[in-house]
């Protein structure tokens, strides 16, 4: 591995860029609710960069990494509605997005599957959001 930042740390930069300067999800949202880990008390709705599972993804040619990340988008508006809504607009914001990384080269990001469900409690929506990202060195 040559010098300067992990595939996975760029990657989650360029997804936490990217979903910050979105303009439709930051309207839905409200500025600020990104996280990479959720402050105590956070404001809902809110989106948190949950676990990266990284693999080396290296074919016979080329070095690479395989990354499976999920994202989670946290609701409180009486329903799933509101967290449907907004692991739509992830979606839209992050499928096939040309992000740009530190060091490493956006192969391919895809959506692969969603899961909305109601945390214990009762009040809380969480639709949990799983991406499939290829990389290659610069």
């Amino acid at each position: 591995m040559s010098g300067g930042m992990a595939p996975a740390v760029a990657l989650r930069r360029a997804i936490h860029a990217a979903l910050a300067t979105d303009a439709v999800l930051t309207a839905a949202l409200g500025e600020g609710r990104i996280h990479d880990l959720p402050p105590a008390s956070p404001a809902f709705p809110y989106v948190t960069l949950g676990e990266a599972q990284v693999s080396d993804g290296s074919t016979a040619t080329e070095a690479g990494a395989e990354h499976r990340l999920n994202l989670a988008c946290w609701s409180r508006q009486g329903g799933h509605a509101e967290a449907h809504q907004l692991a739509h607009l992830v979606q839209q914001a992050l499928h096939d997005a040309p992000l740009v990384l530190d060091g490493h080269v956006l192969v391919n990001l895809r959506f692969t599957s969603a899961d909305i469900r109601r945390e214990p409690g009762g009040r809380t929506y969480r639709a949990l959001l799983r991406f499939r990202a290829v990389t290659e060195p610069a």
